[in-house]
């Protein structure tokens, strides 16, 4: 029986919404210690960065208003999970101690290889550094520079209407559709905005190269682009792989519906970088938080244990900012799938306004301030109907 004086070391690996919300959580023990290593000393807003880059908003918080009290914030990067001997390795060379592992290292950028150009000269929005990057190479423009966005997205949408609202002129290439996860009407709103705004938008047309100077489409036609900006998507970082625990093919870590690795039941996974069941649910600020706190709760339980629960997320839909003076708050079923009712304009961009601040305000500071007060929306469908880890692994 463990003493009732022992500390239980908990590492959570990953300082963003999921990451910080868990460690926050786990202060529901006295007897915990929690460890939060993360790669830079602010928490940044990820949600945020489109207007970081368009200096419309600020992208960053000092930790010391998000952490609870007894949080040890170790700013550094986790380079390796060793499980044989329960130590996280970070990049300068320290090791961490565990009994158990939050894995919330979330998601980054997905330039992909495959289009010639694109590493070398696109620029991308996934995380602050390239943030930086990107704002840095906007200022040394004119505004009549054409910026071209490649990904028809949330993320791309954003971005681009962020900059045209500055007067910038901007081309929004869609791979698919533009907002394909939105409902018909929906994407009429958004594709109006755009318009009057003066985006170029070219739906179903693939960027097969980049150019300095311009990017070029599969059909062969070539449009002028003084800087290209990339938000086709997200990859995750290669920790999981490199520290030998399986994962889905976009890299995430493998687990039940618990949250737990498959590999090692004191590895837990939370955000954008899990895969339960080897389904993951959609990379979102939304779903992070209740993963994160999911995470925790499965942490204590294996403490306390007792039987972890599995996994119960309901989505109800998503938000898009429209520069700083419109919005859309697309509703949606509980799997996620869109309905014909969408909120547009002042109101839309209160809504996304209020979003933002409630991640931050309602769920990580209250979670410091009281330890489990935080609830979310449940009765969605499940990843997997409670997939046994030998079909996680055959599925993957």
């Amino acid at each position: 029986m463990t003493e009732h004086n022992t500390l239980h070391k908990v590492v959570v690996i990953g300082g963003g919404y999921a990451g910080t919300l868990a460690a926050n959580r786990l202060r529901m023990r006295a007897d915990v210690d929690i460890s939060l290593v993360n790669p830079r000393p602010k928490f940044v807003e990820r949600i945020r960065l489109h207007q970081f880059v368009a200096r419309t908003g600020d992208a960053t918080i000092d930790y010391g208003t998000l952490l609870g009290e007894g949080i040890h914030l170790v700013v550094d990067s986790a380079t390796r999970i060793d499980t044989a001997a329960r130590t996280v390795r970070l990049a300068s060379g320290r090791t961490l101690d565990y009994d158990y592992v939050i894995y919330a290292v979330g998601s980054t950028r997905a330039v992909p290889s495959s289009v010639p150009g694109a590493a070398e000269f696109a620029f991308d929005i996934a995380e602050f550094e390239y943030a930086q990057r990107l704002r840095a190479g906007l200022e040394e423009l004119p505004l009549d520079a054409v910026v071209t966005v490649v990904g028809g997205g949330l993320t791309g949408i954003e971005t681009a209407a962020e900059l045209a609202e500055q007067g910038r002129r901007v081309t929004l290439v869609c791979g698919r559709a533009l907002a394909p996860t939105f409902s018909a009407s929906g994407r009429r709103y958004i594709a109006k905005w755009l318009s009057r705004h003066g985006v170029v938008v070219l739906e179903a047309a693939v960027v097969s190269k980049v150019r300095p100077d311009a990017v070029v489409l599969a059909d062969g036609a070539v449009r002028m682009s003084a800087l290209t900006i990339w938000t086709g998507g997200f990859g995750v970082p290669e920790l999981a792989a490199a520290s030998g625990l399986r994962t889905d093919a976009l890299g995430r870590l493998l687990t039940d519906e618990t949250l737990t690795s498959v590999d090692d039941d004191r590895i837990v996974a939370a955000g954008d970088a899990a895969a339960p069941s080897g389904q993951p649910l959609r990379m979102s600020t939304y779903v992070a938080g209740p993963l994160g706190a999911q995470a925790a709760d499965t942490v204590l339980s294996r403490i306390a244990g007792t039987e972890p629960a599995v996994i119960d997320v309901a989505m109800s839909g998503a938000c898009v900012s429209l520069g700083r003076h419109a919005g859309i708050r697309q509703i949606a079923r509980k799997d996620d799938t869109a309905v014909n009712v969408y909120i547009g304009g002042r109101m839309g961009a209160a809504i996304k306004e209020m979003t933002c601040k409630f991640v931050v305000d309602k769920r990580i500071r209250r979670e410091a301030r009281e330890p489990g007060s935080m609830g979310w929306f449940k009765g969605g469908p499940r990843p997997g109907q409670l997939a046994s880890a030998a079909r996680v692994v055959t599925s993957s």
